[in-house]
């Protein structure tokens, strides 16, 4: 189990947020009380990604305010995008810069790295160039040093958008087991058989702002709001059977 601050309620308060002269985000409002997964779901431009940078404090607020769990206390977070960027060094030494202020003498860095690289299934490859991984493997590289920053928060951005079958639910598999560790997760996601899946409840956005949150499957399968039913009509259907329990 994840110790820590908790990092519940995740509040967003009237959330602005504007870059070249465009308004991005707008009177974004929401509450998330629930652990485990949050999906964040919605049309292209919504500010989805925006919206988790915003939660991460990657990108300034305009207006508004963030607060994770009592607000006293810093949360411990990790953030994996789409595209995982590596250094020329290797696997072993990318994962160890999740640690780098963290205070590690070299021993106890490298015992967390071995065990974050075994969690996802690179511990035989750790002195490889990092380079040389594939998409899937780049994505675990990724989850190895979130687990490695034991975070309180995973914000995930898409993924696995690029990644095959096989290394999507790799990924998956351990979005879970963080999440039943205890780490609160938000993920950015357009595929909705994953978020059906994964997530316990999902935040909808539309137009820079929050329109609907609620439990997964009453969210996909009977929206209350016109804009969660225009984006959902637009989405290929999924199986009921997908659904979290």
């Amino acid at each position: 189990m994840v110790e820590g601050a908790s990092v519940l309620p995740i509040v967003l308060d009237d959330l602005g947020f504007q870059a070249g002269g465009r308004v991005v985000i707008s009177g974004l409002s929401a509450r998330i009380d629930t652990p485990g997964i949050t999906a964040l779901i919605g049309p292209n431009g919504a500010g989805k990604s925006v919206c988790l940078r915003l939660i991460d404090g990657l990108l300034p607020l305009s207006s508004g305010r963030v607060v994770l769990g009592e607000g006293k206390s810093p949360i411990r977070r990790a953030f994996v995008f789409q595209k995982t960027a590596v250094i020329r060094a290797s696997i072993a030494a990318n994962v160890s810069l999740a640690l780098t202020d963290a205070g590690f003498g070299r021993a106890a860095r490298g015992a967390r790295v071995a065990r974050a690289l075994g969690m996802v299934g690179l511990a035989d490859r750790a002195r490889e160039a990092a380079a040389h991984l594939s998409g899937g493997e780049m994505q675990r590289l990724a989850m190895a040093r979130a687990i490695v920053a034991e975070p309180r928060l995973l914000l995930l951005d898409e993924p696995t958008a690029s990644l095959d079958p096989a290394a999507t639910e790799d990924i998956e598999r351990l979005i879970r087991a963080m999440a039943e560790a205890g780490v609160k997760v938000l993920l950015v996601s357009h595929n909705l058989g994953q978020v059906a899946r994964l997530a316990s409840d999902v935040l909808v956005l539309a137009n820079g702002r929050a329109v609907e949150h609620g439990p997964t499957e009453r969210v996909l399968t009977d929206p209350a709001h016109p804009e969660t039913v225009r984006f959902l009509n637009g989405e290929l259907p999924w199986p009921r059977s997908a659904f979290v329990s």
